[in-house]
């Protein structure tokens, strides 16, 4: 009886200290993100170690971590868009390598698909960035440069545009990228583009990255494979891999081709650098994103309340030099006309939430090699968090 009677006070005692509740919780957290990580880094089947100083595992195609998904339980994989000439491997190469982007000798074996190993400090950072819910619009320390197309225009299937490639300033807790979009009610997004965020990618380096929703951020979605989703098709380039060439102010300048397509067929919606397919976001990680209501592009940066915000671009406002500040060129949309569509003047919509520290232009059609266009940035600052 006495024994027992100390064990219960032991309980109580112990349920009652907060530095047991304390310990009881931390240990609960580093269980589920041990979780997690097991989830995401799959066994390779090869490890490449690039000269970026990345550590990427080759995993089996069929076992990569979007499978692990409760709305893709019974997703059957889509190898290749629908509508997709056959590429030859070289051009692939090529056409990924003029950004220095995807492997350099080294590559994965066929049946596998390049995935970078996440490390659990990342996956506590990721944590942090959506409960800061500094993903959405809307919230202070988020500033925006963009321009879209009025959903009067849509339905749409596609957007797509070639963006300069920087690197601007970041520090702890700020993140400045440049992406294209697509977006349904409001809720669900796909974005794509390149990003410079020190506390997601543990560097400040340009990468480049994805990221998706379902809900706005507020329980679903991440960047890049951070969380069950994108399905990676291609086997010379992986989500979160860092550019090498960068612009500088006046020159010489780096851009790529991005683009979102949503497959005719599967309705899934497809990822293109350089007009190469990198993989795809399933229709059934959505709900209602058989099209887009809206799409668009620009640039974005987060920095923390109350703190100066980072650049958009090299921090120089648009001023019809595409060597000064950032740009999209050969800006177009597809909508249910099923034709590649530019943005004109009398369908465009701007969000700019403060001129004083960015930017954007629409230049309309330039011609020559520019066609549509805009120019956006700025030096960001004390932007009235």
């Amino acid at each position: 009886m006495m024994k027992t009677l100390i064990f219960v006070l032991v309980l109580a005692s112990s349920s009652a200290n907060p530095r047991v509740h304390c310990i009881q919780d931390t240990l609960t957290e580093d269980i589920e993100l041990q979780r997690q990580l097991n989830l995401i880094n799959k066994p390779p089947i090869k490890t490449i170690h690039t000269k970026y100083g990345d550590t990427v595992d080759c995993i089996d195609i069929n076992r990569q971590p979007a499978f692990d998904h409760p709305l893709l339980k019974d997703h059957v994989l889509q190898k290749n868009p629908s509508n997709r000439k056959p590429i030859e491997k070289s051009s692939i190469k090529k056409l990924l390598g003029t950004l220095a982007f995807g492997f350099d000798k080294d590559q994965c074996p066929k049946g596998t698909i390049p995935i970078q190993r996440t490390k659990k400090e990342y996956l506590i950072q990721e944590k942090q960035l959506r409960n800061s819910s500094i993903f959405t619009k809307d919230v202070p320390g988020l500033h925006v440069a963009e321009m879209g197309v009025s959903s009067k225009f849509g339905p749409y299937y596609e957007v797509k545009g070639t963006t300069s490639v920087y690197n601007p300033r970041v520090s702890k807790g700020q993140m400045s990228l440049s992406h294209v979009w697509v977006q349904s009610r409001g809720e669900n997004k796909i974005s794509a583009g390149w990003q410079v965020y020190s506390d997601l990618y543990g560097d400040n380096r340009t990468h480049f990255y994805a990221s998706w929703t379902r809900d706005n951020f507020r329980k679903t979605g991440c960047y890049n494979v951070r969380c069950p989703g994108f399905v990676h098709s291609n086997s010379y380039a992986y989500l979160g891999e860092p550019f090498l060439n960068i612009s500088v102010y006046g020159g010489p300048i780096y851009h790529f081709s991005t683009s979102i397509s949503q497959d005719p067929v599967s309705k899934n919606w497809w990822l293109y650098v350089n007009n190469v397919d990198i993989g795809y976001f399933p229709v059934e990680l959505f709900s209602g994103m058989n099209s887009a209501d809206e799409v668009g592009w620009g640039g974005t940066t987060s920095t923390p309340q109350d703190s100066s915000s980072p650049p958009i671009g090299y921090g120089h406002f648009p001023d019809r030099k595409f060597f000064h500040s950032c740009y999209f060129i050969r800006m177009s949309y597809m909508n249910i006309s099923k034709k590649n569509n530019e943005p004109k003047k009398h369908q465009i919509k701007k969000y700019i939430d403060n001129p004083e520290c960015f930017g954007l232009s629409y230049y309309g059609n330039l011609h020559k090699s520019v066609d549509y266009s805009i120019q956006f940035g700025g030096p960001g600052g004390s932007c009235s968090n």
